[in-house]
Parts: structure tokens; C-alpha cells; sequence
């Protein structure tokens, strides 16, 4: 893998990548070495009220807040994506974003918002960067504002836009393009 961590990028799916896992899906890279990479499908909502989900959490949420699929890897597990006002934790994936791994006193006072996920993306050691090279996935340094865009439907064509005029017909594809 080199000396390169994708950790801070946005993956977003060509759209050739038919997985329904992942098909028109925005991940953002939250940790990448060489033993392999963790992400957060930052663009998959349910209609399941955390609140619900996750009662322990509704304090942290807006009452309408939903939970997310963050992947299909142990898709019962709770991630928390949370942005900061002064600056995030010490191991930040953006400027003010990071994972919220404790709900200690210190560590959530400081919390501006939350974005909670069900389950992870995950790739075995070298496995990312083939898929990367193959062409599945296109990558753009990701914004802090990125895993709170709403409606998170529109992050995919926001993102594959900032790549420039060769993806901007992309962007503008209906979910099941057809000619008629």
C-alpha cells in the first residue's frame, strides 16, 4: 500500500459498480493501512428513528434523526460520526469530525452534530486499492460538511461534480438511466 492513507477521502461509486450495497453510494474512508480500510456509507438513511434504534442515543440527536447504514459489514454495530466545534478529537478524520467513541461528559460536550450508522464498509489489506485501481471507485479529498449533507441523497452528484467536466454527465443520471 505504500505510505498513502485514503482515510479522509470520499469513495464514490462509478457508476459501472452495481453492487447494491453500494451502487451510487458515497463512502468516507474513516481509517486506512496497510491490514486494509473502514468506511461510512454516508448517503444510505433509514426510516428508523435512532431515537428508536438506539434509545441511549436520543440525546444526541435531533428528535427526527435518523439512523444510516453505514455498510454491510456487522451491520448491528452503532458508529457515530460526530463534527465538533472546537476543532475534534485528538485523531480526527476531518477538520472537526471524527468518531465519537465513548458518551462520557468530556467527550460529547463539545458535539455540534451527530450522524449515527448501522454497521461499516470494510476492506481486507490491499483489497481497497485494487478495487480503487479497477475503476470501481472514484475519490475526492472529503469536506467536513460532507457526512452531514441533507438530504444525503444529493452527496453523490455534489461530490462527483468537484471531480470536474468528464463526470459532470454522470451526475446528472437518474438511478435507472434508459434511452427511449
Amino acid at each position: 500500500m505504500g505510505e498513502t492513507s485514503l482515510a479522509g477521502r470520499l469513495l464514490l461509486s462509478a457508476p459501472s459498480l452495481l453492487d447494491p450495497n453500494f451502487r451510487r453510494s458515497v463512502v468516507l474512508v474513516v481509517a486506512h493501512d496497510e491490514e486494509g480500510a473502514l468506511g461510512l456509507v454516508l448517503d444510505r438513511p433509514t426510516r428508523l428513528a435512532v431515537a428508536q434504534a438506539a434509545p441511549a442515543l436520543a440525546e444526541l440527536v435531533d428528535p427526527e434523526a435518523v439512523l444510516h447504514r453505514g455498510g454491510p459489514v456487522r451491520a448491528t454495530a452503532v458508529v457515530i460520526l460526530a463534527r465538533y466545534r472546537d476543532g475534534g478529537p485528538e485523531r480526527a478524520i476531518l477538520p472537526g469530525v471524527g468518531l465519537l467513541t465513548t458518551l462520557d461528559a468530556a467527550a460529547i460536550a463539545g458535539i455540534e452534530r451527530v450522524r449515527v450508522f448501522a454497521g461499516y464498509a470494510g476492506w481486507g489489506a490491499g483489497q481497497l486499492e485494487v478495487e480503487v485501481a479497477s475503476g470501481a471507485w472514484l475519490m475526492t479529498p472529503a469536506r467536513a460538511g460532507d457526512p452531514f449533507v441533507e438530504p444525503p441523497s444529493r452527496l453523490w452528484r455534489l461530490a462527483l461534480r468537484r471531480l470536474g467536466t468528464r463526470y459532470l454527465l454522470f451526475s446528472t443520471l437518474t438511478r435507472a438511466p434508459r434511452l427511449d
